[in-house]
């Protein structure tokens, strides 16, 4: 019997709480399905995240109206990334439906790849609609020679080791720098959480235009997550659209 068979029997004999994940060895991404049966789609599932988008469908997509304010700061370390809670923090439209940023992280390198390249980071700023629903935006960021603003504030403020949440009344941060400028096209699929328990429904949002960090920047954030990143997953029978 391998390894992750066995977990997952012992599970089921002797309900055992659920363990911890990681993103490497025996709680690594191999195995989350079978470290508890609420992880059970982050093997089985068929519509799981992150992908690589080496084609797409041109659409004729609704436009992105980001209506972001600033906020005071709200930042986690959660032993898997840096977390900033944002539920103040304004609404994202698609279409006419709104959805509530609820809150961002970060991974590194980017979770999803574009035609098999993935970028030195990625925001996912997660937003909730009033049925419950999630789409996530992924901001890709490259290293290059400009420093962001406000992801030099959250730095400044990070926490190098998981613990209770940080609240900071007297630092604000306007997460619209997370953003690029102009127009913001789009590749936009169904898939999942990338992290257990690999829930479902999750409309997913890539945009195409890159965010420039400095080479500190990443590696300041490196020196507390080396790697936090989901291994590729199957498109299956899903279709990636493109707004142009």
């Amino acid at each position: 019997m391998t390894y992750k068979k066995l977990v997952t029997a012992a599970q089921r004999l002797f309900h055992l709480p659920i363990v911890h994940w990681s993103y490497e060895g025996k709680t690594g991404p191999a195995y989350w399905d079978c470290l508890s049966e609420e992880y059970a789609l982050c093997g089985s599932g068929k519509r799981q995240s992150p992908i690589d988008i080496s084609s797409s469908i041109k659409a004729d997509l609704p436009p992105l109206i980001f209506n972001y304010v600033s906020i005071p700061l709200i930042i986690e370390n959660n032993g898997h990334t840096i977390q900033v809670n944002a539920e103040k923090a304004g609404s994202l439209k698609i279409g006419e439906q709104a959805y509530q940023l609820v809150q961002f992280h970060f991974h590194t390198p980017s979770e999803e790849a574009i035609n098999g390249k993935r970028t030195d980071m990625v925001i996912h700023l997660v937003h909730q609609n009033i049925q419950g629903e999630l789409a996530v935006v992924a901001v890709l960021l490259k290293t290059g020679d400009m420093p962001n603003s406000c992801v030099e504030t959250l730095w400044n403020m990070m926490p190098k080791t998981p613990g209770e949440v940080q609240h900071y009344e007297d630092v604000r941060i306007d997460i619209n720098e997370l953003l690029p400028t102009g127009k913001k096209d789009y590749y936009t699929f169904a898939g999942s959480l990338t992290t257990p328990p690999c829930s479902e429904g999750v409309k997913w949002v890539i945009l195409k235009q890159t965010l420039s960090i400095s080479p500190t920047q990443l590696a300041e954030y490196k020196a507390v997550y080396t790697e936090n990143a989901r291994p590729l997953q199957a498109l299956n029978d899903r279709k990636v659209l493109s707004s142009n």
